[in-house]
């Protein structure tokens, strides 16, 4: 039987390169996908359902919220934002490792209702180096990039809370870490209960015709 999947969070200071580490880790290995959110506001030009995102209105989405339907949401600009629970166990269950890619109050509640996921926090590796990257980005006033660095210190304070750091210093050294990680924690006793239970039947079996 194939192994079931893991549900990877990626989180992550602004500026620490999270989105093009997420992007370089699908391109070099087929076993990762990318949880695909569903939202209530309208598809901007080029945007197709099903792939940027799971376009719906907002009474359908707040269905989907009372029956439970979402591993995670909020609200951002009038907007919902939500990760469909359905699309997710359905990839864990053909053996592909998820990634969400969320802050960091979202990881803590999908660990909550999944104990078993892994939790990944990249940073980069100095305060400066941050504040390089945010400045480079050229698409951000030096008020929101003062912003973004203070909601950086608030955001330091639950990373305990997290599985690993990853200093995502040269990008394809990270990837490789990340994908390490990962094949580890697939190794994990508790994520392979079920060939754990299997093998404890065998020998329960076997240990009986001895006896007999």
């Amino acid at each position: 039987m194939e192994q079931k999947g893991i549900l990877i969070v990626i989180s992550g200071f602004s500026g620490a390169g999270k989105g093009t580490l997420v992007r370089a880790l699908l391109k070099k290995y087929d076993e990762y996908v990318l949880s695909i959110s569903m939202t209530t506001r309208t598809p901007r030009q080029g945007e197709q359902e099903g792939v940027e995102y799971f376009f719906t209105d907002r009474e359908h989405f707040e269905e989907t919220i009372e029956r439970d339907g979402l591993v995670e949401y909020a609200q951002y600009c009038g907007n919902y934002y939500g990760t469909p629970k359905a699309y997710v166990e359905e990839q864990l269950a053909a053996g592909r490792n998820v990634i969400l890619e969320i802050e960091i109050q979202g990881a803590l509640k999908v660990k909550k209702k999944y104990p078993e996921c892994l939790l990944i926090f990249v940073t980069p590796p100095n305060v400066e180096e941050l504040e390089r990257r945010l400045v480079g980005r050229g698409t951000e006033s030096r008020e929101i990039i003062k912003k973004r660095m203070s909601r950086a210190v608030e955001e330091s304070e639950g990373v305990e809370a997290y599985d690993y750091i990853v200093v995502n210093d040269r990008l394809e050294e990270c990837v490789e870490e990340i994908h390490y990680l990962v094949n580890a924690a697939r190794r994990a006793p508790v994520r392979r209960k079920e060939f754990i239970q299997g093998i404890r039947k065998e020998l329960l079996s076997l240990a009986k015709g001895v006896q007999e």
